[in-house]
């Protein structure tokens, strides 16, 4: 099953990510500047996934990717594919576990795993 994870941007935005139970970032949100509006946009795609509509595209250097669309509004972009069959599991992973994904934030400054002193 797939997880969401909150985390900060450089410019110090919130966004989220779905990752695959294999660790693979499938989608990425956009920018948010505080991190509840993150989360809100979150639980509004896991209520309404059903409704969700998944925009394909290939780019020029000849990758695969999709926009994941609820209410004409864009929520989130896919990574970059090398096939479309991969792109397809991608979609078919976020249809089977999204729904039911937790979320991990991970965007405060604290250190996960805090430095251990080895000199004692």
């Amino acid at each position: 099953m797939g997880v969401f994870v909150i985390s900060r941007k450089v410019s110090e935005e919130f966004k989220f990510e779905f990752v695959s139970r294999k660790g693979k970032t499938i989608l990425t949100s956009p920018s948010y500047e505080l991190r509840f509006e993150c989360e809100e946009d979150i639980e509004f795609i896991k209520d309404r996934i059903q409704d969700a509509i998944f925009m394909k595209f290939k780019t020029s250097g000849g990758k695969f990717y999709f926009r994941l669309i609820i209410d004409k509004k864009e929520m989130a972009a896919s990574r970059k594919y090398t096939t479309q069959l991969l792109m397809q599991r991608g979609i078919d992973e976020i249809v089977r576990s999204l729904s039911v994904s937790e979320i991990l934030d991970f965007s405060s400054n604290e250190l996960i795993f805090p430095e251990i002193n080895f000199a004692d």
